[in-house]
């Protein structure tokens, strides 16, 4: 019963999609917080450590070379083609992600916002430039031939664990541009969002009919500030979770369940598309 009354929400039109990490779950990505995490123990890198010195830059560097081809490999899922079936059918005014796997994207949803950046983007920290990831993989890789990891695991932020003395032998390159400190164009934890993103996530949320949470834990104020501003204007709130989030008490709709077969069915309830309505 409750998928129904999401759907009738759904149905109304003008849904703001809010998602986080437990939608890629299913894409072989893992999260920090939901049920995929259990005994992980790993720390994600930090602006603060990343620009205090080479060696923690070479560590960044070298564990995610190695995830870059296992963030590469992952493809949408169906939660993710079922949201974008939604926005082509009209019912949705946005997608706001946290995720930086790229992935509503490449199941064919347009105009994400990417609250967190993307992986498949670099950026200097000296001059601003921005360059494709796949250059920086080909740069690595020339200058790494003979260099081999063995991958322990995978983590959350697209690195994995390898031991100290293979990073220690891993070379990093500088902006090609001008010799500056290169870092992945996405929001390291202790750094903040980019105001304009902010801003833009909070006109989508305060024109929307109703926001709907999909695999996120809400557990960072970056993604629950969204939804406190939806309760405040007395937007309703739908979240679709494995598990507790801080924002069960906002929800006008909670469901405990996987992603993809939830959203698949929510699409088949949700009907026709609008513009053959009628």
């Amino acid at each position: 019963m409750t998928l129904h009354v999401l759907a009738d929400l759904v149905g109304d039109g003008d849904v703001v999609v809010l998602s986080g990490a437990g939608l890629s779950t299913e894409s072989g990505i893992p999260d920090y917080r939901g049920p995929s995490s259990a005994g992980r123990q790993v720390q994600p890198m930090t602006y603060q450590t990343f620009v205090a010195g080479v060696d923690a830059r070479r560590r960044y560097w070298a564990r995610s070379h190695l995830g870059w081809r296992h963030i590469t490999g992952a493809r949408p899922n169906d939660g993710h083609r079922a949201v974008a079936e939604l926005q082509r059918r009209g019912v949705l005014a946005g997608v706001i992600t946290q995720n930086v796997d790229g992935l509503h994207t490449a199941a064919g949803s347009p105009g994400v916002l990417e609250l967190h950046g993307n992986l498949a983007r670099v950026m200097c920290l000296d001059c601003g430039a921005r360059s494709p990831r796949a250059a920086l993989d080909a740069r690595l890789r020339a200058i790494n031939r003979t260099w081999d990891a063995q991958v322990r695991t995978v983590n959350p932020d697209g690195d994995v664990s390898v031991d100290d003395e293979v990073v220690a032998r891993f070379r990093i390159v500088d902006c090609d541009s001008c010799g500056g400190v290169l870092k992945p164009d996405v929001v390291f934890f202790g750094e903040n969002v980019p105001r304009p993103r902010v801003d833009a996530a909070y006109a989508l949320v305060e024109r929307a009919g109703s926001i709907l949470v999909l695999g996120s834990s809400l557990t960072v104020m970056s993604g629950l500030r969204f939804v406190r501003r939806a309760a405040e204007l007395g937007v309703p709130v739908a979240i679709v979770n494995k598990g507790e989030t801080r924002g069960d008490p906002l929800a006008t709709v909670r469901l405990d369940a996987a992603l993809g077969a939830t959203l698949s069915s929510l699409v088949q309830l949700v009907g026709a598309p609008l513009a053959s309505a009628g």
